[in-house]
């Protein structure tokens, strides 16, 4: 049974390739184990917190985060990899993103999030945003 309250299977997910392989899947939401804030509340709502401020105050976890965890979880090196993900990393993200080697990020939203944008400019890891149809589109082989 679906919950509205959850993130859709569209926005759910970030996967980690390389070497046109998948090396590890991600998903947003609390970490194992623990309730899900559409159960308990939003912390970040009753705070009123801006989005892409304060990203401590979430239950959650990004997609981002979880696929880097659940890589080195399993012990699978992420080095020289590229992301896919829904929205732009956040700073945390961003971070976690450099020192674990990913070396590319390919994205289809922007985020509120100018930090992140700096830190993986600075890193060198280029942002390719991707259109939702380019996404969307097959491809020949």
């Amino acid at each position: 049974m679906s919950n509205p309250d959850r993130p859709s299977w569209e926005t759910y997910f970030a996967v980690i390739v390389k070497d046109k392989r998948i090396l590890s899947t991600g998903y947003n939401g609390a970490p194992s184990g623990i309730r899900h804030c559409a159960e308990v509340g939003c912390l970040r709502e009753q705070l009123k917190v801006e989005s892409g401020m304060r990203h401590e105050l979430c239950r959650g976890i990004h997609a981002e985060q979880n696929a880097i965890i659940q890589a080195a979880y399993h012990g699978v090196s992420v080095k020289g990899a590229s992301l896919f993900c829904t929205n732009q990393p956040c700073s945390i993200c961003a971070k976690m993103i450099v020192n674990a080697g990913i070396v590319a990020i390919y994205y289809r939203s922007g985020y509120a999030d100018e930090l992140a944008r700096t830190m993986l400019s600075e890193a060198g890891i280029p942002m390719i945003q991707v259109a939702e149809s380019e996404a969307a589109a097959p491809r020949e082989s």
